[in-house]
């Protein structure tokens, strides 16, 4: 347990780091960037050492390609600005018709509705102001207008303010390059700087962490660059070919915003869109601007980005939004633009660093429960409707033999340990032998009409287990002995459960299992073998019994005592024991198999396996009740 003063001082660290960022954001903000931007071009240097450069050429020629790359981009930008800046007048007058006529859609009508209030309401001011006309008035006096102008700047002064208003991006950029040449050339030496400080026993842990953040990013660098690469060139392309001005522009605009996650490009979006209103008088080159760039991002998102990197960063989407938010509070646009892969480093330490793995839990787009856990916790809540979904989607791609495997024992498994300790009260017990009935014969069912509804305890009774339960509602429907007593010889499988609560469920799992693949399977309990035959049963009639037990215990020790009652009853009939693993998830052991005279499987999936590999299926859903 985590004592109260450990949560304070991690509490405490946690606020000192928040504090350090934000006020080292000047310092740390480029050499952030200038960290994140090694990722992005270390391939390249890579590339250029394989051709027989060096290392310095490489890492200057790589960053020097870098730096031009981005002089080129603003180079565009900027001067397609100025481009469209200068052509704005010409669309005045287009801009002035559509305000019009937006604001005759909602301004217009809403006047139109209270037109005669407004119109009682300056009656009654205008009288007022009549009477005000007889009262004698002194002379009033004109005031005289003053107008204050500014002494036009010089030339000098014009390019200090220029310089001025780009001296800090300008100074940022600089000192980005700089450190991000000697990162790259130190790149081995901080990497081994950094498994120094954590220390030799963490050597190997150190080197995993490294190495999976660094082809994490990389990789996400790289390919997030190409996307949005041939994102921008796309649309740019595309909104040069339907007419709009400036394609070039919101090309690169569209190419730039797409690294700030799910709102950029309809950032710029919006702005081409506005232009296409501004530029034409109808509404054509607008729709068809906004169609571009969707039919544009479902193809980017949907198909190329899965297919490139498969959104492997491994980010939930919701932590990514609540990333972006968190940045950029403390480094504004860069921090925005950074969230994802700072926030995919932290990911990455919380993977391979202990005292870090609350944050892969809260990062990670991993499930945070597992399938049992999540079938336990949404019985617990009562939500059948929730496990449907899942399981329904669980069984697309595998069997109801592999679903009761996996999920559904293992959630009953955790809801007996609890009950049995006490940390399960009545009504709850009852909410989750009531999900497991629904899910079950939901899912699990023979596709029977239902019954009609009768009293509680005919069917739910709160002293029942959920196996009874469902083995009573099939009685309901096909009869007592749930189906004819008079079959063929061999035809008849009998899966008895050995006592337990989960014995009871696990022999009606397999009964519908084997039910929906064609067999004649039945369930029956220990206490049903005094009642003998029923009446009129055809001798032979039954091919095998299967003893059921879904964890070790009483039951399960007694099973000896229970065959040797079979094969007293049914002499022709084959045995076969499931026994489960129960809680302790282990196989059975040697020795309960060399104990056991009858062949010994350990799964729904083998015991099916291994019984239709022995009898023919004979259509079961369909046999009516006995009259």
């Amino acid at each position: 347990m985590v004592s109260l003063r450990d949560r304070a001082s991690g509490i405490i660290a946690f606020a000192i780091v928040l504090t350090l960022l934000y006020l080292g954001r000047d310092v740390l903000i480029p050499l952030t960037l200038a960290l994140m931007l090694s990722l992005l071009i270390a391939p390249l240097v890579r590339l250029l050492r394989r051709i027989g450069l060096g290392q310095t050429t490489s890492v200057l020629a790589a960053v020097l390609a870098l730096a031009l790359a981005f002089t080129a981009t603003a180079v565009v930008i900027g001067t397609q600005v100025l481009r469209m800046a200068s052509s704005l007048p010409q669309y005045q007058e287009t801009i002035q018709q559509k305000l019009q006529n937006l604001d005759e859609f909602t301004v217009g009508r809403l006047n139109v509705l209270t037109k005669e209030a407004s119109r009682v309401v300056g009656t009654r001011r205008r009288e007022p102001a009549a009477s005000a006309l007889t009262t004698p008035t002194e002379p009033a006096t004109t005031p005289i207008p003053v107008e204050l102008h500014e002494p036009r700047p010089d030339p000098f002064q014009i390019i200090g303010k220029v310089l001025a208003s780009v001296w800090v991006p300008m100074e940022t950029t600089g000192i980005v390059l700089v450190v991000l040449v000697f990162v790259l050339l130190e790149h081995e030496g901080l990497r081994d700087r950094f498994i120094r400080i954590a220390g030799a026993p963490h050597i190997r842990l150190m080197t995993l962490t490294l190495n999976d953040a660094g082809e994490r990013l990389s990789r996400f660098f790289v390919s997030q660059f190409a996307v949005n690469l041939g994102v921008g060139a796309a649309i740019g392309l595309g909104l040069a070919l339907v007419g709009l001005p400036q394609a070039m522009l919101w090309g690169a605009l569209a190419a730039v915003l797409r690294f700030v996650p799910y709102v950029g490009v309809w950032i710029a979006a919006l702005f081409a869109c506005v232009l296409a209103l501004a530029v034409v008088p109808g509404w054509s080159l607008a729709f068809a601007t906004l169609g571009l760039f969707v039919l544009v991002e479902i193809i980017a998102g949907q198909i190329v980005e899965p297919q490139l990197y498969g959104h492997t960063t491994g980010l939930s989407p919701l932590s990514v939004v609540v990333a972006a938010i968190f940045w950029s509070s403390l480094w504004g646009p860069i921090g925005l633009i950074l969230s994802t892969p700072l926030t995919l480093c932290l990911l990455v330490g919380g993977k391979h660093v202990k005292a870090l793995n609350f944050l892969d839990l809260l990062l990670g787009d991993n499930q945070a429960l597992t399938l049992p856990q999540k079938f336990y916790q949404r019985a617990l809540s009562g939500d059948s409707h929730e496990i449907i979904s899942v399981a329904r989607a669980f069984l697309k791609n595998n069997s109801l033999a592999a679903y009761c495997d996996l999920v559904l024992m293992p959630a009953l498994q955790l809801g007996l340990l609890d009950y049995e300790i006490g940390a399960i009260t009545e009504e709850q017990r009852l909410k989750i032998r009531n999900v497991i009935v629904t899910v079950v014969s939901t899912i699990g069912g023979e596709n029977l009409s239902q019954p009609k509804r009768r009293g509680r305890g005919s069917v739910l009774d709160d002293h029942s287990s959920s196996g009874q339960t469902l083995r009573h509602q099939r009685e309901n429907l096909i009869g007592r002995w749930q189906g004819p007593v008079a079959v063929a010889p061999g035809s008849v499988m009998i899966c008895l459960a050995l006592g337990s609560i989960a014995d009871d469920l696990a022999a009606e799992l397999l009964v519908r299992i084997l039910r929906n693949h064609k067999l004649d399977a039945r369930h029956f309990s220990v206490e049903d073998l005094d009642a003998g035959l029923p009446p009129g049963a055809t001798p032979g009639g039954v091919a095998a019994v299967y003893l059921v037990s879904a964890n070790p215990g009483a039951e399960r020790d007694n099973r000896a005592v229970v065959a040797e009652r079979i094969r007293q009853m049914l002499p022709g009939a084959g045995l076969m024991n499931l026994l489960l693993p129960g809680l302790s998830a282990q196989p059975v052991s040697a020795a309960q198999v060399v104990e056991a005279q009858d062949p010994v499987v350990t799964s729904f999936v083998q015991a099916v396996q291994i019984c239709l590999e022995h009898h023919q299926p004979t259509g079961v859903e369909s046999s009516p009740p006995p009259r």
